[in-house]
């Protein structure tokens, strides 16, 4: 049967679903996703578990925090185990999509602690503690791409872990987290890790980027910074994709490549349309191209699905239009390279934020049952 999903799967983008909980899970919901919307892989973050796990309606974890809480557990050793165990479900729910894909897609992703966005050493103990913990060959470890962050990448891709980037908000970084990658397999391949069985994701943020470039442009308050509002994103993610291209077909990554390794497909995060005046799909059918990922909340996988068209390849097309759009930026003095410094902090202060406050609450949680 021809829906938007499947025609859009069928253009080359794989769509994962961006939330994940274990009412999710235990009612059969994700499996019908599968089932009837082509997903084909689920990411989470710390903001999506403390909703999941502190919603006053949902009872799915009073057991579990029952018995952690008589075990002694810490609030922090409680929110790891219910989220490990609701991401190894799920990854056992996509194990078949894992299979038929070939092993690219039924990927689940966990981040490590947002509290070690800037240390590098911790990040890489806990990504290989979850990659031990879970112990499924199609999970990602989630590892933002700050600076701290880059050489964790590297280091746990070498050591043959499957690695999410997530928070890339400008080319200049992307560029860095390729290196990484590339980095890393080099180091894998040189310990004998076989390269097939390492995957990753390089997760480009989309709507965040209009959000505070249009507000910088309504500062300004011109037509012609007017007309350049809800076009930075695309354009920035855009030219992502033909750094990508650019970057594995050179001789280094194409020597990986034919080593057996996989590329680093580019995923677009951030996809829900923060403007109401958008369409729900603005972020979905303009970034459509061969071999990447789309990420959506479950508002944008409903609307795609009732609404999306995908006519083809929507990236490739726009390069030297998204060339304009940034010189006209330019032009009208905005310092792109501040609008995404700031997105990368707003984004790892506010996974922070999240994560502390779903501590809190667990914490207060387990000394109830106390």
């Amino acid at each position: 049967m021809s829906t938007p999903t499947a025609d859009l799967a069928a253009a080359g983008v794989s769509i994962w679903l961006d939330d994940l909980s274990r009412t999710r899970i235990d009612s059969g919901n994700l499996q019908e996703l599968i089932a009837t919307r082509n997903v084909t892989g689920v990411t989470t973050n710390p903001t999506i578990f403390a909703n999941a796990i502190t919603n006053p309606s949902d009872t799915s974890y009073d057991a579990q925090v029952a018995e952690l809480a008589a075990s002694g557990a810490t609030a922090e050793e409680a929110v790891f185990a219910a989220t490990t165990q609701d991401v190894a479900a799920a990854l056992d729910i996509f194990r078949p999509v894992w299979e038929a894909s070939g092993h690219v897609d039924g990927r689940v992703s966990i981040e490590v602690s947002p509290d070690l966005a800037h240390d590098t050493e911790g990040t890489v103990v806990q990504a290989k503690q979850l990659w031990a913990r879970i112990d499924r060959p199609n999970l990602l470890v989630k590892i933002p791409a700050t600076k701290a962050g880059l050489p964790a990448i590297a280091q746990a891709i070498g050591a043959g872990i499957s690695v999410n980037v997530t928070l890339i908000f400008s080319l200049e970084r992307y560029a860095e987290v390729i290196d990484a990658y590339l980095t890393g397999l080099e180091t894998a391949k040189a310990a004998g890790i076989d390269l097939s069985t390492i995957e990753s994701v390089a997760s480009f943020f989309v709507s965040r980027v209009d959000t505070e470039t249009d507000k910088r442009l309504s500062a300004i308050g011109t037509a012609e910074a007017d007309a350049l509002k809800s076009k930075a994103g695309l354009a920035n993610a855009r030219l992502a994709y033909e750094l990508y291209e650019k970057s594995f077909a050179s001789d280094r990554a194409t020597a990986l490549l034919d080593a057996g390794a996989n590329v680093q497909r580019p995923l677009w995060a951030s996809t829900g349309v923060k403007d109401p005046a958008l369409p729900d799909t603005l972020y979905v059918t303009e970034l459509v191209a061969p071999g990447v990922v789309n990420t959506m909340p479950e508002k944008t996988l409903e609307a795609t699905f009732d609404h999306g068209v995908v006519t083809g390849d929507t990236i490739t097309a726009g390069y030297d239009e998204a060339r304009e759009v940034f010189a006209d930026i330019a032009a009208l003095g905005i310092d792109f390279a501040d609008v995404t410094q700031v997105l990368e902090d707003e984004g790892v202060a506010k996974f922070i934020d999240s994560w502390h406050d779903l501590l809190a609450q667990v914490k207060e949680g387990l000394e109830a049952q106390r």
